[in-house]
This record gives C-alpha cells, structure tokens and sequence, in this order.
C-alpha cells in the first residue's frame, strides 16, 4: 500500500513558492498522505521537546530550530519525490526546486549506488616487520571476519555483516611504523558508525595477537569510498534557453564555470560548496550526520591528488548538457537522530524511501541540482541577481518588517537592487507614514 501510495505521489506542486506557510503545509499533507498527527507536528513550534533533545546530547539547556523547507518537482528514476530541505541560507530551496523542474519534461535525475560498505579502521604499531604482520593478518582473515560477525547478529540476519578486510602498511611515520587493519562490512540501512566501531574492538585482540603489536585506534572512517551515490541529467539546449540567453550559449557558460572548479581550488572550494547546500539540508532534516558526508565528500574531491570539482558537465552527440555527480554518502535509516527526532521521522515520511541506497541517491540528486542551477546563475546574471532578491526578506525582517510589510519590502529592495537594512529601514518608515 505505502509502495503504491508513494508511486502515485506528485512532487509537481502549482504556485507552492507563492502560498503561505499554513497552505503549503495543507498541500504537503495532501500531496503526500499525511496525518494529522504528522500536520500537527509542523504546524506547530517545538516538535522536539528538550526532554528529548536532553536524551540526545549532553548539558541540553534548550532547543535551536532551523527552517524546515520542501524542494518540488524531483522526478528521480521514474518516480516522484518531495524533498524535506533544513537549511538556513535563501536561495537553496527555490533553486533546487527550479532545476528539478527543469530537467523534469526530460526525463529528471537518473541515480545508482553501491552496496552499503563501510570501513573500520584498527591501528597496529609497536612492530618491526609491519609487512610480515600485514601478511600474517590477511592469512587470519576469515578468523578476523567471522569474530567481527559474532557481534552482531541483528545485521547478519538482515543481510549484511563483515565481508572482507584490507591490510594497509605505513612503513615510516613520526611515530614509528604502522599496520592499519580495514573491516569492510556491509551496514545494510543504517550509517553504520556504531555497528563498525564495536566490531572494529571486537577483533582487536585477536590482531593484537595475531601481529604482536600494540593496538591504538579502533574505530570507522568517514571516506566511506566504497558507499557511492550517482546522479545523472541531460538536457537538451531548448530547456536551458531564456529571454536573454539562447540553450547553446548557457550551455557554453555553464561549461566555462565548470571548467574553473575542475582545474583550481579556490573555485572548486565554493563549486563543491554550492553542491553541498543541496545535500546538507536533506542530510540534517533526515537525521543524519551531515559532518561525516562533508568530510567524505571533501576527501572524495582531492582523492586524485589536488581538491577538484564533484560534478562533471560535459555534451553528448546530441548536444545536450550531461551532468554527473558520483560521491560517498554514508546515510541510514535507522539508529541515531533518525529514530529520535520526531522531524527527522517526518521526513523520511515525507520522502517514502525504502532503503538507506535510495535515500543516498535522491540526496545526491539533489545536489546535482543545486550545482546546475548554481552555474546556471553564474554562466549568465550572476549570482546575486537571484540571490539578494531572497535574500531581501531577510533584511525586511532584520529592519523590523512584519506580515505584508515583509513581500512590500523586499519587493522593492530587490527592485532596485539595493539590498540593505538602513534601505529597508527607510521604506519601512515610508510605508508607515
């Protein structure tokens, strides 16, 4: 029933943008089945309550809330979906949305992902011979991985477990050599932190024995390189054009701006940056560790030896525009955040994912977006234009702006490109007078 429920779902929201926040929300609950329970904890203020937010981290004194957004028209592999964005900066949102729609007639994102892996890391020192230790460990292995399963028998039962390890040798460091053991262990729904940290010290004392040396650390790493997610879109010239820019010349603009970022940092920096913006938002409103994807994501950009661009923009034989993004994203269902946040739990919701895969791939289509319509806006206006023009709610409200004072404000300020608050603060005296 939630399978048909969810296929039948239209992320293709008319003038959602342009509604207030109380009819947006009955559009949300109308377009994707929700209840009035779910309704009630939007509409109101304090979903997490500091009796829970106390069980979550330490010296709790109160609550921070964030704008809790959704991103429209997302058609990712044949489906719709609604994105749940938590965000703060302007802009993010709406671009996100405007890409989707764009790309939507064309067939939308096309994603795949990789087997859920990830890697815990055990580090030997204290030996001599850390390349006989390495070969010593590998002839352990199955002894290793069946000692590494016996932890968890839920994971096991569910499919996943320890499927291998890697050996890795650092003959010379400030500290002696080092051999670093790898589980490579298939988490199924979840991020997996806690499952790879307790097998990591599981198996510590047979590698101790097994090396004779002395283990340190035991714990995951947050590259998770062989948990990728990949987004594709291609768009013809005509979907691209506007009043002011035929589809040939945006494509050739947004070539240009993606040509920087794969060859300098400093650009790169603020590309990946742009991707970012579209991932993180989905990371945090899910519940999910949105700092271990930004370190994996920027590992991933520099693996190759100098920090470059995620994405790839390049034309087919039929000179349409094809993006691609491939990243880890180390994302779960269940466990963490995600089972105690109620919002995190009315986002999954919202998003009808099955799988912690799917998740990772509809997320990372979204940052695929977010970097289209990023040098989409630089190959032609700007950034700004769009930008500050969303931005210029925020100063209204900063000048003391309130209800329609807010849209009358800002219309102007954007208006004339003027967008600061001792501006702001003389309309809204003239408006007042």
């Amino acid at each position: 029933m939630a399978a048909d429920a969810a296929r039948a779902l239209s992320s293709r929201l008319e003038n959602y943008r342009n509604l207030s926040p109380a009819d947006r929300l009955a559009g949300l609950v109308e377009a994707a089945e929700l209840s009035q329970a779910d309704l009630a904890l939007l509409a109101s203020p304090g979903a997490l309550p500091v009796e829970r937010a106390n069980g979550m981290i330490e010296n709790v004194v109160g609550t921070f809330e964030l704008p809790f957004g959704i991103a429209t028209n997302f058609t990712v592999n044949g489906r719709d979906y609604l994105i749940p964005m938590v965000v703060e900066e302007p802009s993010v949102v709406a671009a996100a949305s405007y890409m989707a729609r764009i790309v939507r007639p064309h067939g939308g994102f096309e994603t795949s992902s990789s087997a859920p892996m990830m890697r815990a890391q055990v580090q030997v020192i204290g030996l001599t011979d850390p390349h006989g230790a390495r070969l010593r460990l590998l002839g352990a292995r199955d002894r290793i991985i069946e000692a590494a399963n016996a932890r968890d028998k839920v994971l096991i039962g569910l499919g996943g477990g320890c499927r291998d390890i890697e050996v890795h040798v650092f003959p010379e460091t400030p500290r002696g050599a080092m051999v670093v053991l790898h589980l490579l262990v298939d988490v199924r729904d979840a991020m997996g932190a806690n499952t790879v940290n307790t097998m990591a010290e599981t198996v510590a004392p047979i590698v101790e024995q097994v090396t004779g040396g002395e283990v340190r650390l035991r714990i995951l790493s947050n590259f998770a390189d062989l948990r990728l997610a990949r987004a594709r879109v291609a768009v013809p010239p005509e979907a691209l054009a506007t009043s002011a820019y035929s589809g040939e010349r945006m494509i050739e603009g947004m070539l240009d701006a993606y040509a920087l970022a794969a060859v300098d940092p400093y650009r790169a920096a603020t590309h990946n940056k742009g991707i970012m913006n579209g991932i993180d938002p989905v990371v945090v409103a899910t519940g999910n560790d949105w700092r271990a994807i930004e370190a994996g994501a920027h590992v991933w950009a520099c693996r190759k030896g100098s920090y470059t661009s995620l994405t790839t923009w390049e034309v087919d034989q039929a000179g349409r525009l094809v993006g691609t993004l491939e990243m880890p994203m180390a994302l779960g269902l269940v466990g963490g955040a995600t089972k105690t946040h109620p919002l995190a739990q009315l986002a999954l919701r919202i998003l009808k994912v099955e799988t912690a895969q799917e998740l990772a791939e509809v997320t990372v289509a979204v940052g695929l977006a977010q970097n289209m319509a990023a040098i989409r806006a630089l190959a032609t206006e700007g950034i700004q234009r769009g930008h500050m023009a969303l931005h210029a709610r925020n100063i209204a409200i900063v000048a003391g702006a309130s209800g329609a004072e807010v849209d009358r404000v800002a219309a102007e300020l954007a208006r004339t490109h003027d967008v600061r608050v001792d501006r702001a603060k003389e309309l809204l005296a003239g408006l007042r007078g």
